[in-house]
């Protein structure tokens, strides 16, 4: 089994591509931190087995490994490699059928902010999603605020915490929702 490995913005997190399925096509990626109930997540526990692991993000054929600030990828790489290799060579299902069902929650929008609120999630889902996955990242759309025009984000795997993650959301996503959806009037960081 080959495994490749990219570099992402975030110098603390690695994108592994272990050439299987690991959310499973189309499948919204699935992020887990240490210390979370990981039992539906097989793959994700062996990996948090790893100490400096301190967050994983499963995208559809992609993991997401982000270390601890004290760790150093030349050391812990080889320790992830190995085990996500043990775990598809030993035949491993990463996620619960049950884990990959759930969803989050959504509120409900009426009217001319329902019309509003589904231009913005197929920007973000065509334009968007698809080049922050390249960089074994994902950002999801939270919320749209009618009263001020903001619309809230969650930034997941490599985007969590990359240093760059502002420019992106401030003057890549931002930019390009004002542009397409004139309601909208500034972009924000999502609390997780």
């Amino acid at each position: 089994m080959f495994i490749q490995t990219e570099d992402t913005p975030n110098p603390a997190t690695l994108k592994f591509l272990p050439g299987r399925d690991v959310a499973g096509p189309g499948a919204t990626p699935v992020e887990f931190t240490r210390g979370a109930d990981v039992s539906q997540a097989p793959l994700a526990e062996m990996l948090f087995m790893i100490p400096d692991v301190s967050r994983l993000m499963f995208g559809s054929d992609f993991i997401s490994v982000t270390k601890s600030d004290a760790a150093h990828w030349k050391h812990l790489r080889p320790a992830v490699l190995g085990a996500i290799m043990d775990f598809f060579v030993a035949g491993g299902v990463p996620l619960s059928e049950q884990l990959q069902a759930d969803e989050v929650e959504e509120r409900v929008y009426e009217g001319e902010t329902a019309e509003i609120v589904e231009q913005i999630k197929e920007l973000i889902e065509l334009r968007v999603r698809p080049a922050v996955a390249q960089d074994g990242g994902d950002i999801v759309f939270r919320h749209f605020d009618e009263t001020d025009g903001a619309v809230f984000l969650e930034m997941r795997g490599a985007c969590a915490g990359c240093p760059s993650s502002t420019m992106t959301l401030k003057h890549g996503i931002e930019n390009l929702l004002k542009h397409y959806v004139p309601e909208v009037t500034r972009v924000e960081q999502a609390a997780a």
